[in-house]
């Protein structure tokens, strides 16, 4: 492993790290410069001169050499899609040109699962400052904007790809991949199938739980809208009305309006009836992200109605 200048990591560092979220580096301070020559690997060489430059032939199919003002985009964003492995190297770095290839050969076996990213250390020493590299090469994994897992130094090929495994997709990810494809194609029942069995091996997997709620959704609403709408206008505390009404609003999109419906029956029931109109609606709202605009303001609504 090669020093940059302000200490080393530890050779054997090899870790899945608690999630860190990524920031921009513009107001991060850079590193100092190393000297060309502290490069502890290898002979000696005259003072202040740079070792000959030994560049690893680069597949850019596999690979993309990120900078400073391209990380965000081509990193933090491109990570909300896929992993994305970045690879803090440097040409006078030995340790680096064993490492490179294994990672670009390794990227494109994974055709597309998780994508390599590069990133020249001495050209870009505020990106390397901001992530506190220290000794290279330094390896992080970026999922969804945040460090994931990393390591530091020329581990082998084994040992990357057991690291690489870590990374996912996760046996819940690959079941909410085959629920979507099962929604697309039309079959609802797969669909919720393949959701609960995500949501059984990951409980917290949010994903599933809202694609879960947006199908059973789907696969309950039905009945005579018009004799619906009449029964819960003659009897807003009709609960059966009332939460099979919201459903088929629900269904077609209209949140707004379902949510009026159980905030009401919520409104004029007591005890079972209440409860059972509130959980409908909550249960509802499940089917849109947590910071939908619609389901705020359904929530709000049944705050001020139940207190």
């Amino acid at each position: 492993m090669c020093s940059t200048g302000g200490g080393l990591s530890s050779p054997n560092r090899n870790q899945t790290s608690p999630a860190k979220p990524l920031h921009r580096v513009e107001d991060q301070k850079p590193l100092s410069r190393r000297a060309p020559n502290a490069h502890r690997a290898g002979g000696s060489g005259a003072p202040g001169k740079r070792r000959p430059p030994q560049r690893v032939d680069r597949d850019m199919n596999t690979s993309i050499d990120v900078t400073e003002s391209t990380f965000q985009t081509e990193v933090i964003d491109r990570s909300h899609t896929a992993p994305v492995v970045v690879d803090f190297w440097a040409e006078w770095c030995g340790p680096c040109r064993a490492l490179g290839p294994v990672l670009e050969k390794l990227a494109s076996e994974a055709d597309g699962a998780w994508s390599l990213a590069k990133v020249d250390v001495d050209a870009n020493q505020q990106l390397s400052g901001a992530l506190g590299i220290q000794g290279i090469p330094a390896v992080k994994a970026i999922k969804d904007g945040k460090i994931v897992a990393e390591f530091t130094g020329a581990l082998p090929e084994p040992q990357v790809r057991a690291w690489l495994d870590k990374l996912g997709p996760t046996p819940a990810e690959l079941l909410v991949a085959e629920g979507a494809e099962a929604e697309t194609e039309g079959n609802l029942e797969l669909a919720a199938d393949r959701y609960r069995a995500a949501l059984t091996a990951e409980p917290a997997n949010a994903a599933a739980r809202s694609a879960l709620s947006r199908v059973d959704l789907q696969l309950r609403a039905g009945g005579d809208e018009d004799d619906l709408l009449r029964r819960a206008a003659r009897d807003p505390a009709d609960v059966d009305a009332a939460t099979a009404l919201a459903d088929i609003l629900a269904a077609r999109g209209d949140f707004d309006a379902a949510s009026k419906v159980l905030i009401e029956a919520v409104r004029v029931t007591a005890g079972e009836q209440r409860e059972r109109a509130r959980t409908h609606l909550l249960g509802l709202l499940e089917a849109l992200p947590a910071d939908d605009p619609r389901a705020l303001a359904a929530r709000r609504s049944l705050s001020l109605v139940l207190f």
